[in-house]
């Protein structure tokens, strides 16, 4: 018999799959018709069938969004997917994360963006919308695929955010029809994901991965049609734009893992990062190769290939994060969802649709036979590109090693050291790419006067020699020759650029884009460099241990201070003191005083205060955000990496019946005592001042032959503080009772329990533990002139933002 399930709301999710339905249907209708309207170019009804399609497509994706947003608001959490993601104490912006935190939500972002970027294609493409759409479409096709959730011939296809919980798990909870009323919160959040940046990174890091698949349309479009050359006009500002924003959306990852994640840096070559920096960089490279074609006619098939990798390996990077075959290389891959051949064909979908083309028109593309001239700009940007291609290979390679395992039954290690092991390859690569994005812009292209180009070249030589020495000694990066060799190299790329930029102002300003964005670049490498190569621990522990158990298991003791509350430590010039916390849950915020001193007078020249967050996850552990000092010449970050676990605020209140009256006392000490003794407790002392023989009890009226006795008792604190209690003994009808006292601000209860004659009267004192002394344990990096970096990242994107107002502006009234 079926259950009849109480209290579930079915129709957001049952109209949010109806929703999912529609834009696969759509998105292959959109797809063929494109392709028939691109063949049949006479029969404009395949053209408006196309655009009807992608217009239901894009109300569709949108209906998915919405019925999802609404369940995950509401805490509907009848459904997987807002149970998994969300909880009832996030906050509106974290709901907005939890949203894309699931592989299910970050598909239907990727689907959106490129909704939103075909409508620009089909307001502004004109003859090319067809044959562009017709790629967007295939691939709004594979992502609609990825959330359908339905089986076929036994497999499941795709994973639908819209599964009931029931459906999802298995558990005897769901025999009880009133299941829901049991639940009283979802899982959360992921507490890494719980900071801004993750509300905003994610959908510029996807709207950059939806934007790479219009220059791969337009180059296969292009191919597709024989327009060999036309293509590269319309696709230029496009792969600018793709670049910019992925560039944006990597650079906002790093500022969440610096701000965010205990990697105590912006940058961990991690599995996930390389897996978005790869298709970043070979853009890069076409960009720059199509810049060449455009002048100089040479590298047109390495122009199309680069575009065309660009999206193959973005597809890539999504099979690596999601097909689970990393594993537990990195910190932020999805969890595996069954979709793994799924994934598998998407990639080889675009890949054989990539070579497919490119075989069979190899023999017509325009291809020139006379070689580059070796003083022209052209034949040293393909030099550069091809430099980027050879950086992205050896990530690629190394970030593969879980694949290759898979393929092929190996068991090859992956580095034991990673950052060492990419640096190491990486610098080199940078040192290459930076020198030679500075001999690039004294060239000429197709040919230029050796002369002249020398000339310009000693020039910025020697100014970049006499800047890099200076750099050197500010920044110490002296000490290693790769550090100095790509301090050299940021360097001339920066006055090279720089002068180009100066001659912008004069007029030429078409050259100001590509020189900002190098100026940008060069920056950021010295930022990158010097934060990285001189960072230091402040928190230096001189004993070299921390009292807690298997803390040296997961980090450094001499790396971290043990902290007590309101007991300064002197650390790297600073005293720091831990003042206590606060709490927003599931935050705890721990208060740190920094204070700088004038070593002469004593005077407190700079005071502050820094409050690193962590949560107490019950199966993560304590998860630390970091809090930062920012200066023009570095920062100061801090992170509480150990602190003792809060109690359950419900369990300490909670007043169950029939529990002893002494319960959260430790063992009494009994003790026979006259007027005039003092005893001994454990925060202070008690003196016995005298017996009140007319003492009283309230409601309780003395009859005749009834004897009352209270014990005056005063209790001193350490701290000073003095309190007055008076334990009572009874005899009553010749049976004796006794009536405690307590001094809660000391934790005791004291009990006037017998009188003994000749002897004295028997005192019991009943003490709590005393409350353990507050304690936080705490790292401290200090990251030197780290805002080179920051900086460098804005003015890169302004460069970019110029070069696409000038390509835009070059496409005006040239598309047909």
């Amino acid at each position: 018999m079926d259950i009849q399930y109480q209290g579930e709301n079915l129709l957001p999710g049952q109209l949010g799959q109806f929703f999912i339905i529609l834009s696969f249907g759509a998105a292959l209708l959109s797809c063929i018709s494109y392709c028939f309207a691109t063949r049949y170019k006479e029969d404009a009804s395949w053209h408006k069938i196309g655009r009807i399609a992608f217009f239901i497509n894009i109300i569709a994706v949108i209906g998915i969004g919405s019925s999802l947003f609404y369940i995950i608001y509401n805490h509907l959490f009848e459904y997987h997917y807002a149970w998994s993601h969300s909880s009832r104490t996030l906050p509106v912006y974290y709901i907005i994360s939890s949203f894309w935190e699931g592989q299910e939500g970050s598909f239907w972002l990727w689907m959106f963006w490129q909704a939103v970027l075909a409508l620009v294609v089909v307001a502004r493409g004109k003859s090319w919308e067809s044959p562009v759409m017709t790629t967007i479409m295939l691939c709004q096709t594979v992502l609609a695929s990825m959330l359908i959730g339905i089986e076929v011939v036994g497999e499941r296809v795709g994973s639908s955010p819209f599964i009931l919980l029931r459906q999802a798990l298995e558990a005897p909870i769901f025999s009880n029809p009133n299941y829901l009323s049991m639940i009283a919160d979802g899982n959360g959040l992921n507490p890494l994901l719980q900071n801004y940046w993750m509300v905003i990174h994610p959908p510029t890091l996807f709207l950059g991965f939806a934007s790479m698949v219009v220059p791969f349309a337009y180059g296969i479009a292009g191919l597709w049609q024989r327009k060999y050359k036309e293509w590269l006009r319309p696709a230029l500002p496009w792969s600018l734009f793709a670049v910019m924003v992925l560039g944006a959306g990597i650079i906002m990852g790093s500022f969440w893992a610096y701000e965010a994640l205990n990697f105590g840096g912006f940058w961990a070559w991690d599995p996930v990062e390389n897996a978005s920096i790869i298709p970043w960089f070979t853009l890069i490279a076409a960009v720059h190769v199509i810049v060449a074609y455009k002048n100089s006619g040479h590298s047109y098939f390495t122009a199309t290939f680069l575009v065309l990798i660009s999206f193959v390996l973005v597809i890539y990077a999504s099979f690596l994060t999601r097909s689970g075959v990393l594993g537990e290389t990195s910190v932020h891959s999805f969890t595996d969802l069954g979709m793994y051949w799924q994934l598998v064909v998407f990639n080889l979908i675009f890949f054989a649709l990539m070579v497919y083309f490119l075989a069979s028109r190899w023999k017509e593309l325009p291809i020139t036979k006379k070689d580059e001239e070796t003083y022209s700009r052209e034949f040293w940007l393909f030099i550069g590109a091809l430099i980027l291609v050879v950086a992205c290979v050896q990530i690629i390679a190394t970030t593969s090693i879980p694949v290759f395992n898979a393929m092929f039954g190996t068991k090859i290690a992956p580095p034991v050291d990673a950052i060492a092991h990419y640096n190491k390859w990486q610098a080199a690569f940078a040192i290459l790419v930076l020198i030679l994005s500075a001999i690039a812009q004294f060239l000429k292209y197709k040919k230029t006067t050796p002369k002249i180009f020398y000339a310009n070249l000693l020039a910025s030589f020697v100014v970049s020699l006499v800047v890099t020495g200076i750099l050197l000694y500010f920044t110490k990066v002296y000490t290693n020759f790769i550090y100095v060799l790509l301090s050299f190299g940021a360097v001339f790329a920066l006055v090279a650029n720089a002068r180009i930029l100066g001659d912008a102002f004069k007029g030429k300003w078409k050259l100001a884009g590509s020189s900002v964005a190098h100026i940008g670049f060069a920056l950021l490498i010295i930022g990158a460099l010097v934060a990285a190569a001189t960072n230091k621990v402040v928190s230096l522990n001189a004993g070299g241990s921390i009292p807690i158990a298997g803390f040296e298991e997961r980090e450094k003791p001499g790396e971290n201070l043990f902290l007590y509350i309101n007991q300064p430590v002197e650390m790297g010039g600073y005293t720091i003191t831990y003042i206590g916390d606060s709490i927003a849950m599931p935050n705890i915020y721990y208060k740190v005083n920094y204070e700088r001193k004038d070593e002469k007078t004593g005077k407190v020249i700079e005071k502050f205060q820094l409050t690193p967050n962590a949560q107490q996850n019950p199966k993560m552990g304590l998860i630390g955000t970091p809090s930062t000092r920012h200066y023009i010449t570095k920062d100061i970050y801090t992170i509480v990496t150990s602190a003792p676990k809060l109690d359950d605020p419900q369990e300490q209140e909670h007043n169950h019946e029939g529990h002893d009256p002494n319960e959260g006392y430790e063992e009494p000490t009994t003790q026979l005592v006259n007027i005039g003794d003092t005893l001994r407790y454990k925060n202070g002392f008690i003196v016995v001042k005298g017996v009140n023989r007319n003492a009283t009890l309230q409601n309780m009226p003395l009859a005749n032959g009834d004897l009352l006795f209270a014990l005056q008792l005063e209790v001193h604190a350490v701290t000073g503080e003095v309190y007055q209690a008076d334990p009572k003994y009874l005899i009553k009808n010749g049976n004796s009772f006794d009536f405690a006292k307590d001094v809660e601000e000391q934790g005791l209860r004291l009990r006037f329990t017998k009188i003994a004659p000749n002897k004295g009267m028997e005192l019991m004192i009943y003490q709590k533990p005393l409350p353990e002394k507050k304690w936080i344990v705490m790292k401290a990096i200090e990251f030197p002139y780290i805002n080179f970096f920051w900086c460098g990242t804005i003015i890169m994107t302004i460069g970019f933002v110029l070069s696409i107002f000038r390509r835009n502006k070059e496409l005006k009234g040239k598309i047909v």
